[in-house]
């Protein structure tokens, strides 16, 4: 039985209603863009004086079916908000992704991933149907039969066929806690063995493994994470205050065990950004004592960046305690890249010898088996029953020779090893590379169908141009 109220589907209806009337009102010559409160893209782009489209009556839930387990959404829903609604049925999404502020429609546009990748895969692969704002200013609903070009050319395409409006997505029911066992590896090839082995059994020695991810400090000093659902009441911890969770992880040697509400493994990483929040200070005690409890998220520290982008705020505070000289250069590296398994521990050691970042988050993902548009994703095309690790590192490093030097090593790097990279920051590639790697004419084709004049932004020019 779906519950909602009346009033949730006529608030919807209305603001598909608003959402029109802004898109007409858009010169046909200007570009269309959203009106969103919040981002959590990297990639600079130009500025517009032109209104974004009017969004604010498509940020709820519309209605949940605890029965079928499923959920319609409005487009522009964040996931704690979307979290929020279904946790009381004792349901989720299949995937949360790590920030609150990351909607619904974005991650399936843009992609996501969290640590239940490993068996459930990319949102989008949970999708049902969506309705779609495409170029022709029509709303058009695409599900695995109908509109099935829409439907699988979606995913990756940040906006350029179109906004979805409203997503039916299958839910999971899951248990009110988590037990984590955090294992130490004195090698990231050790490392990447046990994630093959709970890929194939979903468990290690004999423990099931719901949730998984993991964090590289170095060579010698690497962690899985893993998570176990759990219906058995006792103490939890909590990492919204004094702690960091990242912290935590840390430990001498073995295994190392700790215990969190659902609610609050699903943004165990929101609370700093992952570790990013040490840019701007607030991991130093004496200053996060006095840091407000509801700025310790990652929608803040993002507001943050628009400053940091303007005064260079990370940056001096960076420098400065590592002792470099003020106005040293830097180069921005901030990615995520899916890398096939067999080939995770050589990237792994790769990067830590050419690459001084630190941490590195590992995420493992498989792509689901069944249903009609199974693997069949082609602008991010990830090999059916192939076992991937996302590979995520989000800092600086100093500027070298030419523009983008790091992020076109790395980029080469991910290519020679058959990987994927996300488009949601800096990218490098050329026309032809990029074509290769993100859907060439299957995009070109579904672009010409459903955005005809083009008013929206080209997936090469948004993702590479930065336009």
């Amino acid at each position: 039985m779906s519950v909602a109220s009346t009033d949730a589907r006529a608030a919807h209806t209305d603001g598909v209603q608003r959402l029109l009337a802004s898109f007409r009102a858009i010169p046909a010559d200007a570009p269309i863009r959203l009106a969103k409160p919040t981002s959590n893209l990297f990639r600079a782009r130009a500025r517009t004086t032109v209104p974004g489209l009017d969004t604010s009556g498509l940020r709820s839930v519309i209605a949940i079916d605890p029965d079928a387990r499923t959920a319609d959404v409005a487009g522009m829903c964040t996931y704690e908000d979307l979290v929020a609604a279904t946790l009381p049925y004792g349901l989720s999404p299949l995937v949360v992704p790590q920030l609150k502020t990351i909607t619904l429609g974005g991650a399936v546009t843009g992609l996501g991933i969290e640590s239940s990748s490993f068996r459930n895969g990319l949102p989008h692969e949970s999708v049902l149907e969506m309705d779609i704002l495409t170029g022709t200013g029509d709303i058009i609903r695409a599900t695995p039969e109908e509109n099935s070009d829409l439907f699988q050319s979606f995913p990756n395409s940040y906006g350029t066929l179109g906004y979805s409006v409203r997503l039916k997505i299958e839910l999971e029911p899951v248990k009110p806690f988590v037990a984590l066992r955090h294992i130490r590896y004195g090698s990231v090839g050790d490392l990447v063995d046990a994630i093959e082995r709970i890929i194939e059994t979903g468990a290690l020695n004999g423990d099931r493994v719901d949730y998984l991810d993991g964090v590289v400090f170095s060579a010698g000093e690497s962690y899985l994470c893993l998570g176990a659902q759990s219906a058995t009441p006792g103490p939890v911890s909590d990492y919204t205050g004094s702690e960091i969770y990242y912290h935590s992880i840390r430990h001498e040697a073995g295994e190392k065990h700790d215990r969190l509400t659902m609610h609050d493994y699903f943004w165990r990483w929101d609370t700093d950004w992952f570790w990013c929040s040490r840019a701007f200070g607030a991991q130093n005690p004496r200053i996060r004592r006095w840091w407000p409890r509801r700025y310790r998220r990652s929608s803040f520290y993002w507001k943050l960046i628009a400053y940091d982008q303007r005064f260079g705020i990370a940056d001096r505070i960076e420098l400065r305690s590592a002792r470099r000289p003020l106005h040293s250069p830097r180069e921005r590296v901030v990615q995520d890249v899916e890398i096939p398994i067999e080939h995770t521990a050589e990237f792994l050691q790769w990067f830590l010898n050419n690459v001084p970042i630190e941490p590195i988050w590992l995420c493992p993902l498989q792509l689901r088996d069944g249903g009609p548009s199974a693997g069949n994703w082609p602008l991010y095309p990830l090999r059916p029953h192939r076992s991937y690790v996302n590979v995520g590192f989000w800092s600086s490093v100093p500027a070298g020779p030419a523009s983008g030097y790091t992020n076109r090593m790395i980029e080469r790097k991910v290519s020679e090893l058959d990987g994927h990279k996300s488009l949601y920051s800096d990218a490098y590639y050329s026309p032809d590379e990029f074509d290769e790697l993100y859907g060439g004419e299957i995009y070109k084709t579904v672009k010409k169908t459903y955005d005809p004049d083009s008013r929206f932004l080209d997936l090469y020019a948004k993702a590479v141009r930065r336009q």
